[in-house]
């Protein structure tokens, strides 16, 4: 079986590039060439698939069995790989999570649960990509990751991904929870998810079907802060701040506050364990981060602090002052 990766390099995708080469899988990636080194036995194409020119060129003479799609974002982007990847077995979208309607009839969330999404237009360009591979005729297989992270990776509510959240806890500065603090997520570590979206490749059962794929480990935001600041050797220091208020103050944040991480979600992984018998995530939460801090501390060089960052997060805790006293 011929594995093709558009894209490869990301958060999700290297974590399940590395899954697929430890297992002897026949993958080749397809980007720009601007990451670093590839696993053994993993075969690289250069071009732009923001070019149409360039990603027929570089498609032409190749045949593969599954065609994995990283990064179509838009209908087009799937216009262009239905022509230029014609023929192949299987077609893997990956959509997202948050196309789900929220909040959803559903708790957790099953795949079959209502499409839609208000306050997002990412969201709503990934619901059109489904709809558009529904239509085609296709052999398409839709994945939904929610929330995945992985060994680079501090997935906080507010503060990034990277480096400056322990920046700020150094500082004294309090983490941001949405809402409360109450409301439930959904964190899953990328080497997880790699694990199941292998055993789904290539199989003709998976062809036409949608899957999420997450952990079950369900927790607050209280405690997705307070799990960070403890592996960072800190004392929890939360504030909570209304979803609203903040899409006000900096309206950026508002479409991934409201249209996702404002409603509580936890999903039913059902059916790709049925699937991919065996599978569980394995990395709970602590776990992850404590890997993430580590690779952080391996080198100073990668401990970045985001300035812009800072200041919207600082912004954002003084107008919820504000409004506390009037």
């Amino acid at each position: 079986m011929r594995i093709l990766f558009v894209g490869g390099t990301g958060n999700i995708s290297s974590a399940c590039v590395q899954v697929l080469a430890e297992r002897g899988a026949d993958l080749t990636v397809l980007n720009r060439g601007l990451s670093g080194a590839l696993p053994d036995g993993v075969r690289r194409i250069v071009a732009d698939i923001r070019d149409p020119h360039s990603y027929a060129d570089a498609l032409r003479g190749e045949r593969f069995d599954v065609v994995v799609e990283w990064m179509a974002f838009v209908p087009e982007h799937v216009r262009l790989d239905l022509e230029l990847c014609a023929g192949v077995s299987q077609y893997v979208f990956i959509s997202s999570a948050t196309v789900y309607e929220k909040p959803s009839p559903a708790f957790p969330l099953v795949e079959e649960a209502p499409l839609g999404n208000r306050s997002w237009q990412y969201a709503r360009d990934k619901i059109a990509c489904e709809e558009l591979l529904r239509e085609s005729g296709a052999p398409f297989t839709i994945v939904r990751p929610s929330y995945t992270y992985g060994g680079t990776w501090i997935p906080t509510a507010m503060e990034g991904v990277g480096w400056t959240v322990v920046d700020r806890l150094r500082r004294g500065r309090p983490m941001i929870v949405p809402g409360d603090g109450t409301s439930v997520w959904t964190l899953t570590h990328a080497s997880d998810l790699a694990r199941a979206l292998a055993g789904i490749l290539g199989r003709e059962d998976a062809v036409g079907e949608a899957f999420h794929i997450t952990s079950d480990e369900v927790l607050t935001w209280n405690q997705i802060a307070a799990t960070i600041a403890v592996a960072a050797g800190f004392e929890p220091h939360t504030v909570a701040v209304s979803s609203e208020l903040m899409a006000r103050v900096e309206p950026d944040f508002g479409p991934g506050l409201l249209g996702d991480k404002s409603h509580s979600l936890a999903f039913d992984n059902a059916k790709i364990k049925r699937f991919v018998p065996g599978w569980q995530a394995e990395v709970p939460l602590a776990e992850g981060v404590a890997r993430s801090l580590a690779w952080f501390a391996e080198d100073p060089a990668r401990q970045i602090v985001d300035a812009a960052l800072d200041v919207q997060l600082d912004r954002i805790l003084a107008a919820h002052e504000r409004a506390l006293l009037a």
